[in-house]
Order: structure tokens, then sequence, then C-alpha cells
């Protein structure tokens, strides 16, 4: 719920990342909110609203949370603390252990100095991975995505799931797209779920989060998120 009502997008991964890891929250939870964050957004909701009614905007609502939930106590039953690369947990100690009453000039200088240590192990990641995103931003070749989305066949949706994992927008970048695949005659699931890809598992994102995460752990990332956004959009196909 709280990734709802925040502002952050895949670029935010990391930072929150370790952050959250930091502060001693579980990592099945850290997941959930790094999952429902990008996905649903404010203005993507209004967007959907506006384009296609409560009821769409509302399934899309519920599903993403249902998503960022289940996959969040998944990999948290899996307990794979064992595959965060090594710097994150030793930041962690070396903040952990003791009660301090910090002044604010304090506050500030060991913010700054946690600031420089992150940047200078994840600037590399973050470079490429916004670098892949700007080489594909608004590449999105609709009349061939539609006539992928817009066919009567079960491989449909997990074809529109791995078609969105290479490109990159946010929530509310993406609603002209899936406006424009429907008003061509693609499946309303199918699109949401091709939606659901774009900002949940797009490939700079997971280039970016490779620096905290060993592929073991970004691997059952992505496949817990796959096929519950492949489920999700066969039950919007069948309720719509």
């Amino acid at each position: 719920m709280l990734g709802i009502v925040t502002p952050f997008c895949s670029c935010s991964a990391v930072p929150l990342f370790i952050g959250f890891v930091e502060s001693g929250i579980p990592l099945g939870v850290t997941f959930s909110f790094l999952i429902a964050a990008p996905t649903i957004n404010e203005v993507a909701l209004v967007l959907l609203f506006g384009l296609f009614g409560w009821k769409v905007a509302g399934l899309y609502v519920i599903s993403g949370l249902t998503i960022a939930v289940i996959a969040g106590m998944v990999i948290g039953r899996l307990r794979m603390e064992g595959f965060v690369e090594d710097f994150v947990w030793q930041m962690q100690l070396a903040e952990g252990g003791r009660e301090e009453q910090l002044t604010w000039p304090e506050r500030f200088h060991r913010a700054w100095s946690s600031v420089r240590e992150i940047v200078g192990k994840v600037w590399l990641y973050v470079v490429v991975g916004i670098a892949i995103g700007a080489a594909i931003h608004g590449y999105v070749p609709e009349r061939a995505l539609a006539g992928i989305m817009g066919k009567q066949a079960w491989w449909s949706v997990p074809a529109a799931v791995l078609l969105g994992i290479p490109l990159y927008s946010n929530a509310a970048g993406v609603i002209p797209v899936v406006s424009a695949l429907i008003e061509k005659g693609a499946s309303l699931g199918t699109v949401l779920a091709f939606m659901m890809s774009v900002v949940g598992l797009s490939l700079p994102e997971m280039v970016i989060l490779r620096r905290v995460l060993k592929p073991q752990l970004i691997g059952v990332f992505i496949g817990v998120i796959a096929v519950a956004i492949v489920l999700t959009g066969y039950l919007f196909n069948w309720v719509l």
C-alpha cells in the first residue's frame, strides 16, 4: 500500500533496496515495495480510469497489489538473503549495533558519506541501465505489438510479457501505448499484462539491481513476477 502513494520509479531501485536492507526490513517486504512502487501510481490510475472506467482501474490496482504481496511472500519464504551482494550486508553491520544521538551537522555528514559510498559502488550500473532505457525509450512498434496481442491464442499473454521486458517506461508513460494497442484490436488483459511487464520487469531496472543482487535472486525475482503477471493477464481476458 505504501508503494502506491510513493513516486519512486525503477531507477530508484538500488538506493531504496540498500536503505531498506540497512534498516533491517525483511527481504520479502523490500521486494513487495519495489514491485508496487513503480507498477501502481496515482497518475496511471487517473489515466486508466479516464480511458477504461473504474472497473479496469480497480482491477489493475488489486492485481498489482496481489502480485506485489505474493511475490514478496514467495521470495521471503525462499530465504535468499545469501544472494544479496556482500557489501550491502556489510553496510548494514557498519550502521547497526549502537544507538547514537546525532546532531544535525553529524547527520548531514553521515548522509553525505553514505551517498558517496553507494554512488561509488553502483554508478556504472545505473549509467548502463539509464543508457539502455534512453536508447529504447519511445521505440514501441505498436502495429507489430497489436498483431501479437490481438491474437486470441493461449500464448499471446506470455508473449506480451516477454515483449514488455526490454522496453522502458513508467506506468503513466506506457498508458498512451496501451490505449493505442487496444484501439488496434489488442485484448485488454494481454495489453495490461504487457504494461505490468514494462514497468515491473524493465531491463534497465534489472541491470541496476544487478549491482546489489546476485543473478540467482534476480532470476527468481523475474520468474515469480512474470508468472504472476501472466496469470493476471489471463484473468483480465476471462473477466472482461
